[in-house]
């Protein structure tokens, strides 16, 4: 996923947004006060999966990353305290 995605994907100002026009919508189509309160509880719920699912996708890429950094240098013949 293309980092500028992952950033806003991940950014609680961008699912404030969302949801507040959202709720914005809700109200100007006839919509109550409280089915539009629920819209967005609902929006910033969603948000905090995608956020949280995003996040550990990320951590996860990282340590695969880090773990084969380490099967090389294991191959190698390379200690942990030792320089190349």
């Amino acid at each position: 996923m293309d980092n500028k995605w992952v950033r806003k994907l991940t950014s609680r100002k961008f699912w404030a947004a969302v949801a507040s026009f959202a709720s914005m919508i809700v109200i100007a189509t006839g919509g109550s006060e409280n089915t539009a309160t629920q819209v967005t509880a609902l929006i910033m719920a969603g948000a905090s999966v995608v956020a949280y699912i995003v996040g550990e996708g990320l951590a996860d890429a990282a340590n695969i990353g880090a773990d084969t950094g380490k099967a090389i240098e294991a191959e190698n013949g390379l200690e942990d305290n030792e320089e190349v």
